[in-house]
């Protein structure tokens, strides 16, 4: 069989899925999301700060430059190849600790922070409760709250589940489903007043993302996330199929070149 152009591009792509979320999802998507997330938080001068679900560090970078040489940040993650990654990168400001751990049990001391947040985490922790709980306790008095997740699912994020439904499994789509899973208000506010919190608040802004044409955003996003291995499990002509059925249907998301899509980020605040 000729090597199909999806071959290619699926293999061009080296590195592991760490290295890639870093190299590709940040910038398009991770620091976009950072940016308002932090917006949310207002954090100052001098404060302490747990990001929690940090990746490859994107926020807990900005919050360490926002807080200042006289603030603290940690970065806590349950991955190691993505707190690998997150310490590779250079920072300014706040020096920076990074914790393997995961959300429902934190490996740090009671009231030790002025404010928790967490950007496109939450939605896949297994006990959202006792994440809320962990995050609480961590805070000082007053200390404040704030989370960014996604959802629902947009137009073009949708195309990309049925293709990956079609061509791969219906349980490699579910991983999509799961990304968009955890955005409705009442839910929201209603996990944070249960935990503790005070003045839980739930709402929505719309960012308008700049994406790469129509394949590379395809293979990008599959190689940043854990679908990376189940795509490589098919053969080259499902990965062609799967690549054709998603540039065709992004094609009405390209404006001059571009293909840009709308994504809800929900902003959920609280005060201890």
């Amino acid at each position: 069989m000729s090597t199909s152009s999806s071959e290619v591009s699926f293999k061009q792509y080296g590195g592991n899925a760490a290295e890639n979320y870093e190299r590709y999802f940040v910038p398009a998507i991770g620091a976009p999301f950072a940016t308002v997330l932090l917006g949310a938080a207002a954090l100052q001068v001098g404060e302490r700060v747990l990001d929690i679900a940090c990746g490859t560090g994107v926020v807990t970078r900005l919050a360490a430059e926002q807080v200042g040489p006289k603030g603290a940040v940690a970065g806590l993650d349950v991955n190691p190849a993505m707190l690998a990654v997150a310490r590779s990168v250079p920072s300014s400001g706040a020096a920076i600790e990074w914790h393997e751990a995961n959300a429902e049990s934190l490996p740090l001391a009671d009231g030790s922070f002025d404010v928790v947040v967490s950007s496109l985490g939450l939605q896949f922790v297994a006990d959202k409760a006792s994440a809320l709980r962990e995050m609480r306790r961590v805070l000082a008095p007053e200390g404040r709250l704030a989370i960014a997740t996604v959802g629902p699912t947009p137009p073009l994020f949708a195309i990309l589940e049925q293709a990956l439904a079609r061509h791969v499994k219906p349980e490699v789509a579910a991983f999509m489903q799961a990304v968009f899973s955890l955005y409705k208000p009442q839910e929201l506010e209603t996990l944070t007043s249960s935990a503790g919190f005070r003045n839980a608040g739930v709402r929505s802004e719309t960012l308008s993302l700049t994406l790469p044409e129509p394949r590379e955003f395809l293979w990008q996003y599959v190689h940043s996330t854990p679908l990376a291995a189940a795509v490589a499990q098919i053969d080259d002509e499902a990965r062609a199929a799967l690549e054709r059925d998603v540039v065709a249907g992004c094609r009405s998301f390209v404006k001059d070149g571009i293909l840009t899509e709308d994504i809800s980020v929900v902003l959920t605040t609280a005060q201890k």
